[in-house]
């Protein structure tokens, strides 16, 4: 052991990274903005899958009757089936957005 204090050298200063257009380096395309896009139709879709739980448990409790049980169940995941397909259409379509 030396009688010298360790020598501290300053870190290296850390680059920002790249800000990324989209997924997989691409450009975001779109009629509407992408980003608005997938979240409105993440939440629309999560409301379904949630919604569709509470009818079924309602179901199997005899709280709600079978028949209506198939129709909401059948509803949402029209629904659910319709904002996927829009997200999918809206990410196919349109102009490459700007970011």
């Amino acid at each position: 052991m030396s009688d010298q204090p360790p020598v501290i050298t300053p870190a290296p200063v850390a680059q920002a990274a790249p800000v990324r257009a989209g997924r997989n380096g691409k450009k975001s395309k779109g009629y509407f903005p992408p980003e608005i896009v997938r979240a409105v139709s993440f939440y629309i879709i999560s409301l379904c899958i949630m919604a569709s739980v509470v009818v079924c448990i309602l179901a199997i409790w005899d709280f709600a009757k079978k028949d209506s049980l198939w129709r909401l169940v059948a509803s949402f995941l029209v629904i659910a089936a319709g904002t996927a397909l829009f997200a999918v259409v809206n990410s196919i379509c349109g102009e490459e957005q700007k970011s």
